[in-house]
């Protein structure tokens, strides 16, 4: 039984002395108003009219209770009244993002979280530098590599798989890289966000190799190794969301493709203390919401899914 909705009906009966007009108000059968009155007099435990073929009036009992009835529906009906609008978000948010994720994917969600909320306003800085969030000021950080801060909390997005690339014509000159410790003969470029740029680590499932090489670039430009590999002028190691397009138009080799680099993830790093701002929680949410746990451009390539961060919660980053 619905007690408000068995409520009203004794109400809409009490006002029209008679169970047919309190139908005819409720746009229901006479029957369905009966079952009702019935099924709130078996919980009250009261007769709550006198009922003849002719006359059906309130009972004293009914009498006391159509009084209080009027009062709680009156009360709720208030209620429904003030319920709260809707909150409109606005303000801005400053985001550091990398420049990889930024070029070709940031701008498509930005827009689309615009389409929602139209109110909130983006300073967006692009760099390949490792940021702290709360000493410089950003609200959030799209970032896949080490946090600098011990008050951060962080959500992982999407995948950072990396590989080793080259173009084609660079081989034209140089040996072929069969081994990850034919590597040591090539020109290699490294990534200086990286704790040690020269430590390149391909692994399979059943052996894994680390070496130390002196690169003959290193640097914090994800694009300037990228520009590196076209050229030909030696092997990089990329990020497979920067460099999907160049492999599938044959622009670039991977290099060594049956030893994985270890993976990465683009995570979604902001202050401890903005958990609860709702439009920092809008739009972390919304990002996480947005890519999928294998994106189009891994299922382009043939590589394997990878733990879903869906249903990942949040994670307090302490630095020890």
């Amino acid at each position: 039984m619905d007690l408000l909705v068995s409520m009203e009906a004794f109400l809409r009966a009490a006002e029209a002395d008679s169970f047919a007009g309190a139908a005819r108000q409720l746009n229901v059968t006479r029957s369905v108003v009966t079952m009702r009155i019935q099924q709130l007099e078996e919980h009250l435990g009261v007769a709550l009219f006198h009922r003849s073929t002719r006359i059906t009036r309130l009972s004293e009992m009914g009498e006391v209770y159509y009084r209080e009835c009027l009062e709680l529906i009156g009360k709720v009906q208030d209620l429904r009244k003030k319920r709260p609008e809707p909150v409109v978000l606005s303000g801005s948010l400053r985001i550091h993002v990398l420049s990889g994720f930024a070029l070709d994917h940031f701008s498509r969600t930005l827009i689309n979280f615009r389409k929602t909320h139209p109110l909130i306003e983006f300073e967006v800085t692009v760099s390949d530098r490792v940021i702290d969030p709360v000493r410089e000021g950003y609200d959030i950080a799209l970032q896949a590599f080490p946090s600098k801060s011990d008050l951060l909390i962080e959500r992982r997005l999407i995948p950072m798989d990396s590989v080793l690339c080259a173009a084609s014509s660079y081989f034209d000159e140089q040996p072929a890289v069969n081994m990850p410790e034919d590597l040591i003969r090539h020109e290699l470029a490294g990534y200086l966000c990286l704790s040690q740029s020269n430590k390149f680590q391909p692994a399979r499932i059943d052996q894994q190799f680390e070496f130390l090489s002196d690169p003959v670039l290193a640097t914090n430009s994800v694009h300037l190794l990228h520009e590196f590999a076209r050229a030909g002028s030696g092997i990089a190691c990329l990020p497979l969301i920067v460099v999907a397009k160049d492999l599938e138009e044959k622009r670039l080799m991977r290099v060594l493709p049956n030893f994985p680099m270890p993976k990465m993830w683009l995570s979604a790093v902001y202050p401890e203390c903005h958990r609860s701002t709702p439009r920092v929680k809008t739009f972390v949410d919304f990002l996480h919401a947005q890519y999928t746990e294998h994106p189009h451009w891994q299922n382009a390539l043939g590589f394997a899914p990878v733990a879903s961060a869906k249903n990942e919660p949040e994670t307090e980053l302490v630095e020890v």
